[in-house]
């Protein structure tokens, strides 16, 4: 792995870990599935367009749009969503947390429902994972953390992780901007439709609110997007994927560096823990062997 994919790698993980915090910036002013409607439809339309600039086209493959339509409602109506509405009444410290273990569910689904074997290292992490979340969950909820905001990541986790595991491969045609671009639109046109039948408009309007709005669509919305997309051609998926492992730290340490989020020692350490655990699965990963070619 060269420098250069290290620095898209870093890139990647800080601006994936720093979206809970503005989401929890823009939650506590605006209606949240409202204002992610309107964050898609905006990322999505600059997506598309910067994808028809560049030749790509939105003639896609049943499979492809199979992953657009997907990730649509899985990642962005239901994962985004869910975890937009939890952080009303969760912290963001706490939601990007339980958001970095989709790692962790992704090899332990894989293990038990796709028969992909990880070996020791990765049986280790993911032993490691529930042990981290474990301590974290039960210091958080001790100390008054919102149950129902819980759940509502916890499903949204898992909704990732299904739309991770049943579009493998669906990209691999090309038009990776217009298929970004796309499922966007299909998570603001879900979002939409919820947002206008249970919110009221109500928002609170001011310059932080119109920064982390407008930082969200550009930067994690858009930019992360662009930038994984790179670093995978460029090291592979499974190597790219190591560097989930740094979620956890960053988006604790941004909402305590911005929000003012505070954190116990028990925090730390299942962080820590958790942080270990994803880096050991996806480590597990690289190294399992090859499959033997088949003969037929």
């Amino acid at each position: 792995m060269d420098i250069r994919a290290i620095l898209m790698g870093l890139a990647f993980a800080v601006m994936w870990s720093s979206a809970f915090t503005s989401a929890r910036i823009i939650v506590a002013s605006a209606p949240p599935l409202s204002a992610l409607a309107l964050r898609f439809l905006i990322s999505g339309l600059i997506g598309v367009a910067i994808a028809r600039a560049l030749g790509q086209s939105w003639r896609l493959t049943p499979l492809q749009w199979r992953a657009t339509i997907i990730f649509g409602l899985c990642q962005n109506a239901l994962y985004l969503g869910l975890n937009f509405v939890a952080m009303q009444t969760i912290e963001a410290s706490l939601a990007a947390i339980i958001a970095s273990t989709m790692p962790l569910l992704v090899g332990l689904a894989s293990w038990l429902f796709l028969s992909e074997r990880i070996g020791r290292l990765g049986t280790a992490g993911l032993v490691a994972g529930v042990v981290g979340v474990s301590i974290i969950m039960g210091t958080r909820l001790q100390g008054g953390a919102d149950l129902y905001g819980v759940a509502l990541c916890v499903v949204g986790v898992v909704a990732l992780t299904f739309a991770t595991l049943s579009v493998r491969g669906a990209t691999s045609g090309g038009n990776f901007l217009m298929i970004v671009g796309l499922q966007m639109l299909v998570g603001s046109v879900a979002l939409g439709g919820v947002a206008a039948a249970t919110e009221s408009l109500d928002i609170a309007w001011s310059w932080t609110l119109v920064a982390a709005f407008l930082y969200t669509t550009l930067v994690p919305g858009l930019a992360a997007t662009l930038v994984w997309f790179r670093l995978v051609n460029r090291i592979g998926a499974v190597k790219a994927a190591t560097f989930h492992f740094l979620n956890p730290f960053l988006g604790v340490a941004i909402a305590a560096l911005i929000l003012g989020e505070t954190l116990g020692l028990w925090d730390i350490v299942g962080v820590t823990i958790v942080t270990a655990g994803i880096l050991a699965v996806q480590l597990s990963r690289q190294t399992r062997p090859a499959a033997p070619a088949s003969s037929g």
